[in-house]
């Protein structure tokens, strides 16, 4: 190569950084949300909603209204590297690594502490499925049993828990054999990615999560072992260790929302974390009480004035909870919902797209509009009346690129 040539081909790489951190600034905030967003708005009811969405055609950015449910799972491992890039790439301004540990006490993430026969390809590997709480029970066609098996990341070490892989969350309940057991993905996601699912520790989702430019939600899992568990692991050490991972990080408090279905574990972070309280989640699972009833929130024990008393500020039930259909079978915010809001809560919704396809109604996260649900493009209208009418903050969806494309056209951060 010429000198001169090579000499000016030096000079313009040596400039390239005089430049590049305002591009690459920029190039982190924009979102790839591909086809699907605008396969929904054309599923829509006509009506003006969808007229405002079908001639929307971005640029797309992050957004922290954009929450990356297990990452990106309706189609990609959850709780997987592979899971959270994609979630990134679809503008989810946060990202959930829901957060339980191992027999050594090392925290990792997946959905449940005992999921791993169902997530993982645990049960293909010997000397691994041996360790299960309960291994691998074949089903009965003369009794009607179910084929089960239940492995927890409490039944083996972080270094044995790196060596599975991740696949799709599911399993047949037919199966004769475990690898009929582990083929068991619903028909409306997908095993094209499930084949090499790369599981993540506590600690690398952090470091993964802050590479990505976005923000982070763990959630302290309850753990499905007694605790103390081992001796002296108690829960107080479990919330503490999981929050003291960010702090080691230097991610400032600002960026986490810590989440739990615990309000104990709630309580305890103000007493201890405050600045890390300050915004956390607290999921509303009370629905699995007996005698509970959202449409009278005045029922509810603590009542919404006394969570925000108790310094909650983030509530975050399913989306059910916070809708309802007036007489003239519209889908309206609900007495739940507005009960949380006069009280001074921010509100959270879980979880879009994962009830599958909505031409039946949709399932447990639409029960309570099922008669208003009759097709996909109900997604945005769901979302449309949550964000505009009910007032929520965020919303954790299974396919982020749909709450990414709806945060955009509507000009919300």
């Amino acid at each position: 190569m010429p000198t001169r040539l090579r000499s000016a081909l030096l000079s313009a790489f040596l400039c390239v950084p005089l430049i590049a951190p305002a591009v690459a600034q920029s190039l982190s905030r924009e979102a790839q949300i591909g086809p699907r967003p605008f396969y929904l708005v054309d599923k829509m009811k006509d009506g003006s909603l969808k007229q405002k969405l079908s001639q929307c055609t971005g640029p797309f950015r992050k957004t922290d209204f954009s929450i990356g449910h297990r990452g990106a799972a309706l189609q990609f491992p959850e709780h997987t590297r592979e899971s959270y890039q994609a979630a990134a790439r679809m503008g989810a301004g946060v990202i959930e690594c829901d957060v339980t540990f191992t027999k050594d006490r090392q925290l990792v993430c997946r959905h449940s502490q005992c999921d791993l026969h169902t997530t993982t390809n645990i049960l293909s590997i010997p000397a691994l499925a041996a360790k299960c709480t309960m291994p691998f029970i074949q089903a009965d066609s003369v009794t009607g049993r179910k084929a089960s098996a239940k492995c927890c990341t409490s039944d083996i070490t972080l270094a044995e828990f790196k060596t599975l892989s991740a696949k799709m969350d599911g399993f047949n309940p037919k199966a004769m054999t475990a690898t009929e057991y582990q083929n068991g993905t619903p028909r409306w996601r997908t095993d094209l990615y499930s084949h090499s699912g790369t599981l993540m520790t506590h600690d690398e989702s952090i470091a993964l999560i802050k590479s990505l430019g976005a923000k982070f939600t763990p959630e302290l899992k309850a753990p499905e072992v007694p605790m103390p568990f081992d001796g002296d692991y108690t829960q107080e050490k479990y919330a503490s260790q999981m929050l003291r991972a960010y702090k080691d990080a230097g991610i400032p408090p600002s960026d986490v929302f810590a989440q739990s279905f615990s309000l104990a574990d709630i309580l305890y972070w103000v007493k201890t974390e405050p600045e890390f309280a300050a915004q956390a989640v607290y999921l509303d699972g009370r629905y699995e009480t007996a005698g509970f009833d959202h449409t009278r929130p005045e029922t509810l024990k603590p009542t919404m004035t006394e969570l925000k008393a108790q310094s909650v500020k983030i509530l975050a039930p399913p989306i059910y909870m916070m809708l309802g259909l007036n007489d003239k079978g519209e889908i309206v915010p609900s007495a739940y919902a507005r009960a949380a809001k006069a009280a001074g809560l921010d509100l959270i919704g879980w979880s879009l797209e994962r009830d599958g396809p909505l031409d039946r109604g949709g399932g447990f996260y639409h029960k309570s509009i099922k008669a208003a649900i009759d097709r996909d493009g109900d997604t945005l209208t769901v979302l449309d009346v949550l964000a505009q009418q009910v007032g929520i903050r965020g919303m954790f969806s299974d396919w982020p690129a749909t709450t990414t494309f709806y945060a955009g056209c509507m000009g919300m951060k």
